[in-house]
């Protein structure tokens, strides 16, 4: 643990290093930061929570010029939306390259294009407070971890599931005005459970936006992946909100062939979480430096073999801790600090990553000029369940030690988020991965990897 510590200062030292070099150029960009909407967060929080929920933590882009790339077509799309049709797209490219360590050197791209319009049943119907989502995906590349690191935390938040796919089909509805939101239909459990925002600040997706020990240890599902399901929402005041809800467990709706086949069968049981948030400064009029603060706790009663083997158990079940606070704030506009950390914990008889931990900063605003571009450093560590280890030992061709194996995979991250304009966010990425080999029970050198992430809104 003392060597895994230095290990992870050194890197600390040498990302920030590299981060300063590839931020630099941006230095000396002029573009006005005023009040306004904020695109970056926008894209992240709908990529990795919802399409249709509103950004935490947001800071505004840049005034002036439009707000999407193909602009208001010609007033049709105002028009639409003021009908009650609201049409969204986006498009997010990564391209990376390992450039030390790892399995092999190499460079990939991955991207992923979504489409989607959001239908106003008040205005179309004459339903008060109900919305109808429909969104798809297509996802296109080869994946940097999968191909050339081998590491399971995926360096690129858009790599998997290379293929077009159904990712939403819901109704929502308001009630209460506006406490009460329940939500039904085809859609991911992580649109309303379990996600950070402020984690898309980062590329890799052990950041955004969900920790993956939530996915990896239950029939828990992030977008793109889909589900059968019902979720509440219920804000017992302006700065508390339970979360809850019912979801369908069903692995073949990861296969390729049900991308358009929301009812094939596979179901092995549902998923039932339960989640408290506390968001201080939510209040009307507060002065206290915003943040979210999330407890939550998700039972699965599918029947699963036991890792690690020795039969089979009924239900898994996991806890998660879920934070980020504004420490400091620069005026009254968006610059500032944040803080953010996660912790979750699985038993070993179900779970492949048993302890989760992860922490970082935020900066909102960088140099003179750059008030909506963000700076952030972050790391996770992910701890390989101990009897899967023991497992893959008493199986190996050639009878190892237990201790030499790695405990876990770590990643560490600063990028410097570019906002262009209101639609196009340039994210230049250095990451650094210690123990890439964990989860596949092997030895392979730590791992540097260099490149971008391209965000754009239709």
């Amino acid at each position: 643990m003392a060597q895994r510590i230095r290990n992870i200062t050194r890197m600390t030292a040498r990302l920030t290093g590299y981060g300063l070099m590839i931020a630099a150029p941006f230095a000396a960009t002029d573009a006005r930061a005023e009040d306004g909407e904020a695109a970056e967060e926008q894209a992240a929080a709908a990529t990795a929570a919802s399409e249709s929920a509103k950004p935490q933590a947001a800071a505004p882009a840049p005034s002036g010029g439009r707000d999407t790339l193909t602009g208001d077509w010609g007033g049709l799309r105002t028009d639409l939306k003021q009908a009650g049709v609201t049409f969204r797209g986006d498009y997010v490219s990564e391209t990376l390259s390992a450039v030390d360590g790892g399995l092999r050197k190499g460079t990939t791209y991955v991207q992923q294009v979504r489409l989607g319009a959001d239908f106003d049943m008040d205005r179309l119907a004459g339903v008060d407070g109900a919305t109808i989502h429909v969104t798809v995906n297509d996802r296109r590349g080869i994946g940097l971890s999968s191909d050339f690191v081998g590491n399971r935390l995926p360096i690129q938040e858009a790599a998997g599931g290379y293929y077009a796919r159904l990712t939403e089909f819901s109704w929502e509805q308001s009630l209460m005005a506006g406490r009460l939101n329940l939500r039904l239909g085809y859609f991911a459990m992580g649109n309303d459970l379990g996600g950070m925002p402020i984690g898309c600040t980062f590329v890799n997706a052990a950041f955004c936006a969900h920790p993956l020990s939530m996915s990896g240890d239950s029939g828990w599902y992030n977008y793109p992946n889909a589900r059968w399901g019902a979720a509440v929402r219920f804000k017992l005041r302006p700065d508390v909100t339970i979360r809850t809800g019912v979801y369908q467990v069903n692995p073949r709706l990861n296969d390729e062939d049900n991308a358009w086949h929301p009812f094939a069968g596979g179901t092995t049981g549902v998923v039932l979480p339960l989640e408290v948030e506390y968001d201080p400064g939510a209040g009307k009029d507060s002065r206290v430096l915003p943040g979210h603060y999330k407890l939550g706790f998700y039972y699965d009663t599918s029947r699963v073999t036991m890792q690690g083997g020795g039969g089979t158990v009924k239900g898994r079940h996991g806890v998660y801790l879920l934070a980020d606070q504004m420490i400091w704030r620069d005026g009254k506009g968006p610059r500032g600090l944040s803080l953010f950390g996660q912790a979750t914990f699985n038993p070993q008889e179900t779970g492949q990553i048993t302890r989760w931990y992860a922490a970082g900063l935020v900066k909102n605003g960088t140099f003179k000029g750059r008030d909506t571009d963000t700076v952030g450093l972050g790391f996770v560590y992910a701890e390989v369940d101990p009897r899967l280890r023991r497992a893959h030992i008493d199986v190996a061709p050639v009878p190892g030690s237990y201790a030499s194996l790695p405990v876990g995979e770590t990643a560490i991250e600063m990028s410097y988020g570019f906002q262009a304009n209101r639609w196009l966010l340039i994210r230049p990425d250095v990451q650094y991965i210690i123990d890439p080999g964990a989860f596949s029970y092997r030895r392979t050198p730590n791992a540097l990897a260099i490149g971008a992430q391209v965000r754009m809104q239709f």
